[in-house]
């Protein structure tokens, strides 16, 4: 498998990371605006591949003619918020960052499958997916995965569980208006609740209190060290790996609705099931109404910002 990144800043280069512990892939090209950057992260990760536990994948400086057949493109590039920017500033800014790369990549190909990383996330999926006639199947926006690891963390240091026992998805918009999905999370089966007793607890289940640190500790992470990464980069790593063994997993990614709970013309996170295709389907949960009036709020807010750009 073929992997242009687009983008050496502190996400692409732990998303190439990623992949070269991924084992799949044969080549990577990484592509950036300051070429030194990113051929010195090439140079610098070149040194991992002499170690049998390390994947010996080409690493190369990547140019755009290099998407021509690539099997997926990771998109990470675009500038980050700044301290008296607004949530809008950026949007817009990385909006334009997204239809220049968009532009480049379409003159090459219209058969990779993309992988929106940059913030935020959301509307540079929007972008990508409704401006390009691009196949919707093959716009992946990382959207919510982070989200739904971070709250599958959470819910596991609470009940002292490994986290890959826990069933659990943050859905809409990667943001403010992101929500629990609490009526399809489980624990192998057993709704949180019942855990509590086939686990002996007594504890207080604070579904909300969940929801609230799950929505800040991104953030919490950022102003301890800067930027977040690693996080991200795994999820981009998840998603690579369903398309790359063509998995069909269920995973929480932002994709162009078209009438999907009643949402149209946005992108946002719901349960897809990605397989070597992409979205290989869109999967609509009979969700509550509680929850289907937090993921349409959620719809109504990235459809402001996109207006607003």
């Amino acid at each position: 498998m073929k992997v242009v990144v687009i983008g050496a800043g502190m996400v692409g280069s732990a998303v190439v990371g990623e992949l070269l512990a991924h084992g799949g892939i044969s080549e990577i090209y990484l592509l950036d605006l300051d070429r030194d950057k990113a051929e010195g992260e090439i140079l610098d990760y070149s040194h991992t591949t002499s170690y049998n536990y390390n994947p010996s994948a080409n690493l190369k400086i990547g140019d755009y003619h290099h998407c021509k057949d690539a099997d997926l493109i990771i998109m990470t590039a675009g500038p980050s918020i700044k301290k008296g920017e607004t949530r809008i500033d950026l949007a817009g800014k990385n909006a334009k960052v997204m239809r220049e790369i968009m532009e480049n990549i379409t003159k090459y190909t219209k058969d990779a499958i993309i992988i929106p990383v940059t913030n935020p996330v959301d509307i540079v999926t929007y972008v990508a997916a409704a401006e390009f006639d691009y196949p919707r199947n093959k716009i992946i926006g990382t959207g919510t995965i982070v989200d739904s690891a971070r709250l599958m963390r959470i819910i596991g240091n609470k009940y002292n569980l490994d986290p890959k026992n826990i069933f659990a998805y943050m859905l809409g918009e990667h943001g403010r208006t992101s929500f629990a999905a609490w009526s399809i999370s489980n624990i192998c089966g057993y709704t949180l609740e019942e855990f509590i007793k086939v686990r002996g607890f007594n504890i207080k289940l604070d579904k909300d209190a969940i929801e609230e640190d799950t929505k800040k500790i991104g953030m919490e992470v950022w102003r301890k060290k800067g930027y977040t990464n690693h996080g991200i980069a795994a999820g981009v790593g998840r998603i690579v790996k369903a398309i790359s063994l063509d998995e069909k997993s269920i995973l929480p990614v932002s994709v162009l609705l078209k009438g999907e709970y009643g949402i149209e013309d946005v992108a946002l996170s719901v349960p897809c099931i990605v397989s070597e295709n992409g979205v290989e389907k869109l999967l609509e949960f009979p969700l509550p109404k509680e929850e289907i009036e937090k993921l349409r709020f959620s719809a109504k807010s990235l459809k402001d910002v996109i207006e607003q750009i």
